[in-house]
């Protein structure tokens, strides 16, 4: 990832103190451009990213074109978002201290296996870099720190005192953030609503940017899972089943083409007619996308194993795809009503 500007504007309600900076954070120091590349590699690849397209009258949209085209400059842009953004959280019912961290970076795709020793590949994948802006909500929290000071008899004394600016560590996420790829103006987000002047709103989605949010793909995946346990619960079908069989179908289609339609899972995770079409009943009343994209990685972070625990407090974790097979794990129900689990082909035990 390379960093091609960041800049920093300060919010603090509690002090009533606003500065928008003119000057470029120093990149040239390594703390602080270490902080900034790990806040933008980690807005964007987020599994809670939702996608989202600006309206047609965004204008926004227009200004980060001309941004774009060279037409505008990265200070004045960011000051014109910072500007915006703290008038808008001013006028909440309960304000929350916030810097506001802008950044322009470039991110190249990643290369196959053996590209890296490939002086060609590599210029390919280099010419191949994405440029994005991202602008993130940074909010500010108490901290107590040590301060050193004197007595009244001059002595040294050590002492307590809260801070309240505090940014945020790079290894928190960052609830309020949007990262726009400048190609293709494609927007990646994620927002929280706020209170302001007494109604709920999304300061980024609706106010900044003027954008129509997607569901993410994480959020159907469990909305997914949800509908196939609910259905399995009432028909009387094996839950744990049913959901493996959803999660390695959810495995299977972002391997392939990291897209998910939810309406093809039905056929995969229920045998009988009747679940297969209160599954689909159930879809349609969610208004679930008939198809959206799935990020391997999401998919393996989400999908990719099953767990389940038994009343008698035994915990079981599987690879979601030996749902397809008992060749590795079989549920069989006995007569008694009881649910017995086998475990097959196991070439030796491990303690974890």
């Amino acid at each position: 990832m390379n960093i091609n500007h960041a800049i920093l504007h300060v919010f603090d309600f509690a002090s009533c103190v606003d500065v928008v900076s003119e000057a470029e954070l120093d990149l040239s120091n390594k703390q602080t451009r270490n902080y900034v590349t790990t806040h933008a590699r980690r807005a964007l690849t987020n599994i809670d990213n939702s996608p989202a397209s600006f309206s047609q009258d965004s204008l926004f949209a227009d200004e980060l074109r001309a941004y774009y085209a060279g037409q505008r400059d990265f200070v004045g842009l960011s000051a014109q978002i910072a500007e915006f953004i703290g008038s808008e959280l001013g006028h909440q019912d309960k304000p929350a201290s916030t810097d506001v961290l802008v950044i322009d970076f470039e991110e190249a795709p990643e290369m196959r296996a053996g590209d890296a020793d490939d002086e060609q590949a590599a210029a390919v994948f280099a010419g191949r870099a994405k440029r994005y802006l991202a602008v993130l909500l940074l909010e500010s929290k108490q901290a107590y720190m040590h301060e050193v000071g004197r007595a009244d008899d001059g002595s040294v004394r050590n002492s307590i005192a809260r801070h309240y600016a505090i940014l945020p560590n790079p290894s928190q996420k960052v609830a309020s953030y949007a990262v726009v790829e400048l190609g293709s103006m494609a927007v990646l987000l994620c927002d929280k609503p706020r209170s302001i002047s007494g109604e709920e709103r999304l300061v980024i989605a609706d106010g900044l940017l003027q954008c129509r949010v997607e569901a993410s793909g994480k959020e159907v995946i469990e909305a997914v899972t949800r509908i196939v346990e609910e259905v399995a619960e009432e028909y009387g079908a094996n839950t744990a089943v049913a959901l493996s069989k959803a999660k390695a179908h959810v495995a299977e289609s972002a391997e392939e083409d990291e897209y998910l339609a939810p309406w093809d899972m039905a056929a995969d995770v229920f045998e009988d007619e009747p679940l297969q079409k209160r599954f689909e009943e159930a879809v349609a009343h969610e208004q679930l996308p008939e198809r959206v994209a799935v990020e391997k990685k999401v998919a393996q972070r989400v999908a990719k194993n099953h767990k389940i625990r038994t009343d008698t407090g035994i915990e079981i974790t599987f690879p979601s795809e030996y749902s397809n097979s008992s060749e590795f794990i079989e549920f069989v129900n006995a007569p008694n009503g009881l649910i017995q689990i086998e475990l097959k082909n196991i070439g030796s035990i491990e303690n974890r």
